[in-house]
């Protein structure tokens, strides 16, 4: 299907940010014509029928670098001047932007160092790698995007290599804006709400540019991991706010400061935004997976769990019959970060909860807990018992998984029952990391 993306209307008021940026789209559509894949918009039916609502998702993790991020990338760099390519450019990013730059300056014949934090998925670094194709440099450098960002711009400097913001400049927001378009055009229709996910910005501030413009009335939610909301505190505060202390794990959305460039735009735009934990967006990714046979990465599951499904967890409101455009902006996961995603899906959801038992030293005691506290569906998936010699009591970490989330409060009055000693292990103590 040939996708057609219309120019900027010569309605259009004075220039601002939201139409500075609406105005470079049409160009880097046709920038990105033979690099980027026109990824499918596809009718999801587990959350159709979920939600009551239409709704489709842009199938961004289908590009060539498993992300939207490809589109900014590409659409920055090859806009620079011959001289410029020639020194090279640097990006910091968690993984996915990354990705994008290394695709490109291979495609480009140029040069790049790209400068990812220690947390990033092995799985995204081995693929920046291999698709820079022996024209990048990778770096890990710091805990956090953040301090990976400082390294890149001092490399930039030193080097004389151009910096390749993964948000934060007008031409990186508008290649990923064509996505928003592109998919609009695919759809035949306007849709009432779409909902994106959001780290630095940059793409709500492209789509959200694009659709102020050409369809003002569509609702525009943005959706941030709970851990790291960067953009709500930034319209809160006024201006751009750093965050101290981040949750890493929705690491394509994990950025502790929005650009000053995106949070105009995203001001401008008046876009809503919600906040969803992330056992919530594991929850997501697993029913992509499970059910829809997509492999969503944390961030490209985060737009989707903030759907009014009626789960568990913070849910955005949308009316019945509406239609909806959401993303799956990235499928970039490693395989070994299930087993996370499944335990804090499983805590999001009341599934799972520790427990600190001091056992009588005594023969039958782990029976008569098995007995008279564990319901009949109920499991024990973690022990871990300490014995001392010189105790009559033997303290153990217990993990249980309930059948029903709703037997909770049956599993506390069968704890109180038995006289044993238990204590839960708060999920908000710094303690629990070592659990998860």
């Amino acid at each position: 299907m040939e996708v057609r993306i219309l120019p900027r209307p010569s309605t259009i008021g004075p220039m601002t940010a939201l139409s500075d940026v609406a105005a470079l789209i049409p160009d880097a559509h046709e920038r990105l014509a033979g690099t980027i894949r026109e990824t499918p918009v596809e009718l999801n039916q587990r959350l159709t029928d979920a939600t009551g609502s239409q709704v489709w998702l842009k199938r961004e993790d289908l590009q060539p670098v498993r992300s939207y991020k490809l589109r900014g990338a590409y659409n920055l760099i090859s806009q620079l001047s011959p001289e410029d390519q020639r020194a090279g450019v640097v990006c910091a990013s968690a993984g996915n932007h990354g990705q994008g730059v290394a695709y490109s300056a291979a495609a480009l014949g140029i040069s790049a160092v790209v400068y990812v934090p220690s947390t990033t998925p092995r799985q995204k670094r081995n693929r920046i790698q291999a698709l820079g194709r022996g024209h990048v440099e990778l770096v890990m450098e710091g805990a956090t995007y953040d301090e990976a960002s400082e390294a890149a711009a001092n490399c930039a400097r030193e080097q004389g290599r151009t910096l390749i913001p993964a948000f934060n400049d007008p031409r990186t927001a508008a290649g990923q804006g064509t996505a928003i378009a592109e998919a609009i055009e695919q759809l035949g229709f306007v849709p009432d709400v779409v909902v994106l996910p959001v780290g630095g910005g940059g793409l709500l501030s492209g789509a959200a540019a694009w659709l102020r413009t050409h369809h003002p009335q569509v609702r525009i939610i943005g959706v941030e991991p709970e851990g790291a909301p960067c953009v709500a505190a930034a319209l809160s505060a006024g201006r751009p706010f750093r965050l101290n202390n981040i949750d890493t794990f929705v690491d394509g959305a994990a950025v502790s400061l929005v650009g000053d460039f995106t949070f105009k735009v995203i001001q401008e735009a008046e876009v809503e935004l919600v906040r969803v934990p992330e056992g919530q967006v594991c929850s997501e990714m697993l029913a992509m997976y499970q059910i829809d046979g997509i492999i969503a990465e944390p961030a490209g599951a985060l737009a989707a769990s903030a759907l009014p499904t009626g789960e568990l967890g913070t849910r955005i409101h949308i009316p019945h019959s509406s239609r909806i455009l959401s993303m799956v902006s990235g499928g970039n996961n490693d395989v070994a970060r299930y087993a996370e995603v499944v335990e804090r899906s499983l805590l999001h959801e009341g599934r799972k909860h520790y427990f600190l038992v001091n056992f009588p030293q005594q023969p039958g005691a782990l029976r008569r807990f098995l007995d008279e506290v564990l319901g009949p569906e109920d499991d024990i998936t973690y022990f871990e018992y300490v014995k001392r010699s010189s105790r009559e009591v033997g303290p153990a970490l217990v993990g249980v998984e309930l059948g029903n989330p709703g037997d909770y409060r049956f599993l506390l009055d069968r704890i109180t029952e038995s006289g044993m000693e238990v204590n839960e292990v708060d999920s908000t103590s710094p303690y629990f990391r070592f659990l998860v």
